[in-house]
């Protein structure tokens, strides 16, 4: 399988979005990759909107099964989120849990005007109804593959596959 070249498909996911964000709106990034994404969006594109990321390790419904990652990082969400409109950032869509668990502790800073959706990649097989608004790349993957993000010294991003 061949993955698709990773900063191609930022540059098509910043095109899709450019259009849809005002220089207030707020992005918020998901930890790790997700993050990356809306830093690189938010400079871009030149908005001026303030910058969040999110990381959601206490808040996934898995927390029971899969315990807690080795590499917590922290949420800093340094603006109000009350009446904003949020473009929430993640690398990969997959199950949709990972989006669930981002929504749940967003609203807990408070209620937005209107969150919406960015995902780098989407590789399908989801199991909460959740979509995003903008996507890079759709792409499908054989059971027992997964895809990770990755930013080297200089910032250029990369995908690689992993076989479980």
């Amino acid at each position: 399988m061949q993955l698709p070249d990773a900063e191609a498909t930022f540059r098509e996911l910043a095109e899709k979005v450019r259009g849809a964000v005002t220089r207030e709106t707020a992005l918020v990034g998901i930890h790790t990759g997700g993050a990356w994404l809306a830093e690189r969006l938010r400079e871009d594109l030149g908005l001026s909107g303030p910058l969040g990321t999110l990381d959601v390790s206490f808040y996934r419904d898995d927390f029971d099964k899969i315990g807690l990652h080795r590499d917590v990082k922290r949420t800093a969400i340094p603006f109000d989120v009350a009446g904003r409109d949020i473009l929430l950032v993640d690398d990969v869509l997959y199950t949709g849990r990972t989006i669930r668990a981002a929504l749940n502790e967003l609203f807990d800073y408070g209620r937005p005007a209107r969150v919406r959706l960015a995902a780098l990649i989407d590789r399908g097989g989801r199991e909460l109804p959740i979509a995003a608004e903008f996507i890079g790349a759709e792409v499908a993957l054989a059971p027992g593959q997964s895809v990770e993000l990755l930013k080297d010294a200089k910032g250029k991003l990369s995908l690689q596959l992993h076989h479980d």
